[in-house]
């Protein structure tokens, strides 16, 4: 493995306008993997969970040979498989790619009304001002509506692009339930290392549900942002990906996972 420290002065971090600054002690991203890696079929797990909570105890990704989705909250880390089922992954286990960070919130907002997905992020932008922050978000409460999804898993060494499996994905959908989101919104200079934008996960009040977000209706959320003044990525240094085309233009192929579909 090798390891990327990428630093930027604070004051390119700070949100001015929204009162925000990043809060004592940790406020680094750390990433394992490369996003552009995994959307191009880089799903072999690399890298040990047990390692990953040395970074953070708050983030996402993606679990070994693309079974479900990952998401890491209050120190444990929880896997949703393509099944539904969701639980408390084994430490020894391995993933391909994942975000994560010491979760210290800066702020904490209570939104006056219900909204769904499109309204929340333009909420969420009215409040992260600056364009090229890097937040950590909790979002946490009652909603109305979710739908998440999960990707079946793969064999060893195979390469399917992300965006080729979307007819393969499974989808959930939840209502009336309670739960947390925990994601980020990275700015486009982050593009390839990572995915920018909002990328939010799901896991239910009872730890038995989750998955990727596609779609939501929030009736009575409280919503905490962390503000991250630095991100390291650490370099896989497995055979295919010394060999994986990384010129390639995937940012259509983002978009049409983001979002759970190509139209």
């Amino acid at each position: 493995m090798r390891l990327i420290h990428i630093f930027f002065p604070a004051v390119m971090i700070i949100t001015l306008s929204a009162g925000l600054t990043p809060s004592k002690g940790h406020n680094s991203l750390f990433t394992v993997g490369i996003g552009a890696g995994l959307i191009g079929g880089l799903y072999d797990g690399i890298y040990p969970y047990k390692s990953l909570k040395a970074h953070g105890d708050f983030g996402l990704g993606a679990p070994d040979k693309l079974d479900g989705e990952i998401v890491v909250f209050k120190g444990k880390i929880y896997q949703t498989q393509h099944s539904g089922k969701t639980f408390i992954v084994d430490d020894k286990a391995l993933t391909p790619f994942a975000m994560v960070n010491f979760f210290h919130p800066d702020k904490k907002i209570t939104p006056p009304q219900p909204m769904d997905k499109a309204i929340l992020f333009q909420y969420l932008d009215s409040v992260l001002s600056n364009v090229n922050g890097m937040y950590a978000i909790h979002i946490s409460g009652k909603f109305s509506y979710l739908k998440t999804r999960a990707f079946p898993p793969v064999k060893a060494h195979q390469h399917t692009p992300l965006a080729d499996m979307l007819p393969l994905q499974q989808f959930f959908e939840f209502k009336d339930c309670q739960g947390d989101l925990i994601g980020y919104r990275l700015p486009p200079f982050m593009d390839n290392t990572n995915i920018s934008g909002y990328h939010f996960h799901y896991l239910s009040q009872q730890k038995n549900a989750g998955g990727h977000i596609i779609d939501l209706k929030a009736s009575d959320i409280v919503i905490e942002i962390d503000v991250l003044d630095s991100y390291t990525v650490q370099v896989p240094s497995t055979k295919d990906f010394e060999h994986f085309d990384f010129k390639k233009n995937r940012e259509e192929d983002i978009k049409s996972v983001e979002r759970g579909g190509k139209n």
